[in-house]
């Protein structure tokens, strides 16, 4: 269910084809979200999740595909 919400996040803010975004897509380094998109995934995923983001939890291999950013949010969770 969180991959879906993901997903669905990343598609509508996407610049690009958003038929082409799969679970294991490179967001960023394909050219699916910039900079800006990921402030605004973060802020998503802090707000749809209950999760605090810290800065050391910046990093690509947290958020470079959606398998990423869902497997990121389930130890946040399990973290807090």
């Amino acid at each position: 269910m969180r991959k879906d919400a993901i997903r669905k996040f990343v598609k509508e803010n996407t610049f690009k084809e958003a038929d082409k975004i799969q679970n294991d897509t490179l967001v960023f380094q394909e050219g699916f979200l910039d900079s800006m998109g990921l402030a605004m995934l973060v802020d998503f995923v802090e707000q749809s999740f209950g999760i605090t983001t810290n800065d050391e939890d910046l990093i690509e291999d947290n958020f470079e595909s959606i398998n990423a950013i869902a497997n990121f949010v389930e130890l946040k969770l399990s973290s807090e």
